[in-house]
């Protein structure tokens, strides 16, 4: 079900083993210190999870991220895992404590926390200490040093996107966006991705989170689309935010995929409710590997009863890197370095790495949705350097 990514001399061959993802060291990494652990023996590792907030939805979240640690430590082939759970409760202070605890205790690497904030400071807690931090955020803004960010980051699917949108022949974008945190990272993601790929951004359009400035962003769009020649527009809302309402009124003011390729930079597929919209039909997005998403919640709910949490599989990641890494020994297996190898691993949806820089590369299929339902129009990629990266 999962392979394993080796470095030749020229380029990557796949070997494929039972269950787990695991890694080898690729051909380039960059200096780094600290990670060390030996061949054979259980590598402590330390989980920082929300529970104790009193939060019934951070409880449930603690558990899923457990349990997904835990079904992956079960597959490992050649390392074994010391598993050590500390709380958070959400807190940033409670977890930079628990945090150097765990390294006094022996931790060799930590994953989580979830929280951005609770994650740079735990970050910052152990960065003197030679220990790395896997946590579960997507906030690339927090990324770097001994950080990485296991989350989906706006920037990963803005490059997938823009990659697929070149590959078709738009190049002039409109970027639709709310004016919150999310969507100025959303638009700034997209501009890089867009002039990564030679494109031009040719208009941008932001409106305000409430009903009444989206639609008094409307003709706005229209406007922009139209003097400008855009032949795509690029949306960073959700269905839970203005999706429905946007993806209702340009249509009807006379702009649709069909006049400029709608492209999501989040899930247009979740909830199911939104496949049925009349102005997604035909749009853009990204979504994970399927395949490997439904066999990670297959395996999850075989072991567990209970389907995962949506980011559930971050953990399952994380224990995937730390295996393939301690397996092969060595003084600086979980350095930052190694941690960053350019092979990547697989995980519990599809192909990934950690990048230098303390953020992630994922891969992503993009997919359309046709009669309300959802369709693949480019594969997700198996491995780093091929088609879709």
């Amino acid at each position: 079900m999962f392979a394993v990514f080796q470095c030749a001399r020229k380029g990557l061959r796949v070997l494929i083993l039972p269950l787990l993802a695991v890694a080898l060291a690729a051909c380039d990494t960059i200096p780094s210190a600290g990670g060390g652990v030996r061949t054979g023996d259980p590598v402590p590792v330390a989980l920082l999870v929300p529970s104790g907030s009193g939060q019934g939805t951070d409880e449930l979240l603690a558990q899923s991220l457990e349990n997904a640690a835990r079904l992956a430590i079960r597959d490992l082939n050649g390392a074994a895992i010391d598993l050590r759970v500390y709380q958070t409760a959400g807190d940033a202070a409670l977890a930079a404590a628990n945090a150097e605890k765990a390294v006094d205790e022996g931790a060799k690497i930590i994953i989580g926390p979830v929280y951005a904030a609770a994650a740079n400071a735990v970050g910052k807690a152990v960065a003197g200490k030679g220990v790395n931090v896997l946590s579960f955020s997507n906030n690339a803004a927090i990324a770097g040093g001994n950080l990485f960010v296991l989350g989906p980051t706006f920037q990963n699917t803005a490059n997938r996107m823009a990659s697929y949108a070149a590959s078709q022949g738009k190049q002039r974008f409109v970027i639709v966006h709310g004016n919150d945190t999310a969507g100025q990272q959303g638009r700034a993601a997209i501009q890089a991705a867009v002039a990564a790929q030679g494109g031009a951004i040719v208009g941008t359009v932001s409106y305000a989170l409430s009903q009444q400035d989206v639609i008094a962003s409307i003709p706005q769009i229209q406007s922009a689309v139209t003097s400008n020649g855009a032949d795509g527009i690029f949306f960073t809302t959700d269905s839970a935010t203005a999706l429905p309402l946007l993806s209702q009124l340009l249509p009807e003011a006379g702009i649709s995929s069909d006049v400029a390729q709608f492209i999501g930079l989040t899930r247009w597929d979740i909830p199911p409710q939104t496949l049925s919209l009349p102005g997604v039909q035909n749009s853009w997005f990204a979504i994970p590997d399927q395949a490997a998403t439904s066999a990670f919640s297959s395996q999850y709910q075989s072991a567990y009863g209970s389907a995962p949490h949506p980011i559930g599989g971050l953990a399952f990641d994380a224990i995937a890197a730390i295996g393939a890494l301690a397996s092969q020994g060595g003084g600086d297996a979980l350095s930052g370095a190694s941690l960053a190898q350019g092979a990547g691993f697989r995980g519990a949806s599809g192909v990934f790495r950690l990048n230098p820089d303390g953020t992630n590369s994922r891969g992503l299929a993009v997919a359309t949705i046709l009669e309300s339902q959802v369709n693949i129009l480019s594969a997700a990629p198996q491995r780093f350097g091929g088609a879709g990266f």
